[in-house]
């Protein structure tokens, strides 16, 4: 795994804010691998199920911090009712693509729960892997027709 440099991560912020304008990189924005975009079907999520993983990835900003919102809140961004979220995160949960942990405030009344990718981030290595190896053969095929000084003998 190569490590990126402040350097990069400077430049793909400059070339985000390129694109999106520095207002709206300035109000906040979401990391998550395209892969879970692009396989969403084959890994058998909803689009409502894609959009409260967008919503929990919103809160995740560092690796031992799980997101814990409230479902209200995703509901509310989303447009929804609260129990449209709790069947999708329940649903999500059964895949075992997040795991929900309980919490509790100090008087022990429950709190928003922690939600934890790690079966979700298992589910899609494998799409992602094979998609860097379809990327690596293509960049080979790429290479190989440009060195060619020949058009390719047809089969």
């Amino acid at each position: 795994m190569t490590k990126i440099t402040k350097k990069e991560i400077s430049e793909t912020l400059v070339q985000n804010e390129k694109k999106w304008t520095k207002e709206l990189m300035a109000a906040g924005w979401t990391v998550i691998p395209s892969i879970i975009l692009e396989k969403q079907s084959a890994l058998g999520l909803t689009p409502t199920d894609v959009n409260v993983l967008l919503q929990l990835a919103k809160h995740w900003w560092y690796q031992d911090q799980p997101p814990r919102p409230s479902k209200k809140a995703i509901a509310d961004c989303m447009g929804v009712s609260p129990s449209t979220v709790q069947r999708s995160i329940a649903r999500l949960a059964e895949a075992s693509f997040i795991i929900r942990k309980e919490r509790f405030n100090s008087a022990g009344g429950q709190t928003a729960n922690s939600y934890h990718f790690d079966g979700l981030i298992e589910a899609a290595k494998p799409f992602a892997v094979e998609h860097v190896e379809e990327m690596e053969e293509h960049k080979k095929r790429v290479a190989e027709t440009r060195r060619r000084k020949r058009p390719a003998k047809k089969k």
